[in-house]
């Protein structure tokens, strides 16, 4: 409070206008978009699916519950950010991934991920893919889907896509036609396989205003230029741009990680920069790199540039021109 000429005036802090919206309804919003693939991966995997996504929902709810009341902070559990970290978590790992390293993966997520970063609106890389990182490099054992799903039948082929292309090579996408991948017949996540799924939880997400389409579009045209090129370049040694597209964890990137609001840019250019950027690293890791999918490390990385991304701005009409 300040006070001139005998008038007091109440200044606050940041923001100055509300939409009436709340966290708990933008979450529910998360959680309603991801419903459909989530409940394909239980339709595909069962019981198993079930058990890991009730696991990584609840044990990441805890851990937040538990850091808040080991930090005397009051407990924003109702908000349901830490629930959709662990839908998030669940959603992309195998359906036999075993107990402990989903509750290990949701206390990195949570506890590291998210409290350690300053807590929501703080954090510069997407909780998720920090744990899944971690995991990834610490247990690849359990990430080999093949393995995780090896006694399990399918009506197509018990193999995961891009783990196939990588180590038996461009015969291997043979095995895989378009419809199938869209629809959700390949092996991989829990939910990162329902290509359709994804995209129509994505769509509303958007048409709620929660995702930038800006960076959806210019994610997804990052993977179909630079795919295109490869495969205009090599056909016979490289996949598709649609392959791609449909195959691993590409559609749940470019709608429900990349658009991360506290790690993506909130500028216009960059918001289109960052995207492509995303896309582009993906398609390289896969065709040059050691890795068979590659989204999770390619957003971690846009998510590490994206400070510096967010500063590109276009240079305002008339701005150093004398008598402007």
């Amino acid at each position: 409070m300040i006070q001139m000429n005998g008038t007091k005036l109440i200044v606050s802090h940041a923001p100055f206008w509300h939409d009436g919206d709340s966290l708990f309804k933008m979450n529910l919003n998360y959680v309603l978009a991801l419903l459909p693939a989530a409940i394909f991966g239980v339709t595909q995997f069962g019981g198993l699916a079930l058990g890991v996504i009730a696991l990584s929902v609840s044990t990441a709810m805890l851990w937040e519950a538990v850091i808040n009341l080991a930090s005397r902070r009051k407990n924003p559990i109702g908000d349901l950010d830490a629930a959709v970290i662990g839908l998030l978590f669940a959603l992309m790992v195998p359906a036999t991934m075993p107990w402990w390293v989903v509750v290990v993966g949701t206390f990195i997520a949570v506890v590291i991920g998210k409290f350690i970063f300053g807590g929501i609106g703080a954090t510069p890389f997407h909780p998720t893919l920090l744990a899944m990182a971690v995991l990834m490099m610490s247990w690849p054992v359990y990430f080999d889907f093949d393995a995780a799903y090896v006694a399990y039948e399918f009506n197509h082929t018990a193999l995961a896509p891009l783990a196939a292309l990588k180590f038996q090579g461009i015969s291997a996408t043979g095995l895989f036609s378009l419809g199938d991948l869209f629809m959700g017949q390949e092996v991989g996540g829990i939910g990162s396989t329902f290509g359709i799924g994804i995209i129509f939880g994505g769509i509303y997400l958007m048409l709620r205003g929660y995702t930038r389409w800006e960076i959806v579009v210019s994610f997804l045209a990052g993977i179909l230029i630079t795919g295109g090129l490869f495969y205009l370049g090599n056909s016979q040694a490289y996949a598709s741009p649609l392959f791609h597209l449909f195959s691993g964890y590409t559609l749940l990137g470019a709608f429900f990680l990349a658009t991360a609001s506290s790690s993506s840019p909130v500028n216009l250019i960059p918001m289109f920069i960052y995207g492509f950027l995303g896309g582009f690293m993906i398609i390289l890791m896969r065709n040059i790199g050691a890795y068979a999918d590659g989204t999770v490390l390619a957003v971690l990385l846009i998510n590490l540039v994206n400070p510096l991304v967010d500063n590109i701005r276009p240079k305002a009409i008339g701005k150093g021109v004398p008598h402007a």
